[in-house]
């Protein structure tokens, strides 16, 4: 059975031990920045953070509310980028079938700057990142190696309050159902956020824009005339092998 992370924004305390655990298992490196006026750091995802917490701040009458969001790669059940990248090089985007895992192939390395564009565009939660130089593609990969060895991904093991949590996914929708119905006893708003289409299903108290911009789904931008005639060319493709 495929995999699932809830993340329980209601939990979250902002501690970034999800953050600077991903970091630290897959050994990336620090990122140079500067003070822009949040405790958001760095300001967004890149090829070195897989994963980043989102603080926004509201003011609500005379109250400072924070809404944190621990952004990531959703594991899309019918991934879009997969099916961006397919029209380039097919199999350079893969969806491991025991875990559920969306993984960027050392095949997106020979993709033009416009071809990777063209990927992070089908994403419809705007996560795929990419080394300027070297165009080592950087997101979450669901810590498929530690999955495989039975292990929890390490931002899960490393929260310390129960905002992460992963298993299989019916445990997870059934966990996430459980835990919407208590929260909404004082949050009427609380939702789950695309719980159908994603591996990575958030629980939010309030309304998705005060977390974040892409915290559901947003409809991919229109395609150029380039990208129609390569989606063209992938049909054909298909049909030829079939």
């Amino acid at each position: 059975m495929s995999k699932a992370f809830l993340i329980d924004t209601t939990r979250c305390t902002a501690c970034r031990g999800c953050q600077l655990a991903c970091k630290e298992w897959y050994e990336l490196p620090a990122n140079k920045t500067k003070q822009v006026g949040t405790h958001q750091n760095p300001p967004d995802l890149n090829a070195n953070n897989y994963k980043l917490v989102r603080f926004n701040e509201h003011l609500d009458g005379e109250t400072i509310t924070w809404n944190f969001f621990p952004d990531q790669c959703r594991h899309c059940v019918e991934p879009p980028c997969q099916g961006a990248a397919d029209t380039v090089e097919e199999g350079a985007i893969i969806k491991d079938e025991a875990t559920g895992a969306v993984i960027f192939t050392d095949k997106m390395k020979q993709f033009s700057d416009e071809d990777l564009q063209y990927v992070r565009e089908s994403c419809p939660y705007d996560i795929p990142r990419w080394d300027a130089a070297t165009k080592r593609p950087g997101k979450c990969v669901m810590c498929i190696d530690r999955v495989q060895a039975g292990q929890l991904p390490a931002c899960v093991h490393a929260c310390p309050t129960g905002t992460m949590n992963f298993g299989d996914r019916d445990e997870m929708l059934a966990l996430a159902k459980k835990r919407l119905a208590k929260v909404k006893k004082d949050h009427p708003n609380a939702m789950l956020a695309d719980p159908d289409d994603v591996s990575v299903i958030y629980l939010i108290a309030e309304a998705p824009e005060r977390y974040h911009t892409h915290v559901v789904a947003e409809a991919p931008a229109p395609k150029t005339r380039k990208q129609l005639f390569a989606s063209v060319r992938s049909s054909l493709h298909s049909v030829s092998k079939s």
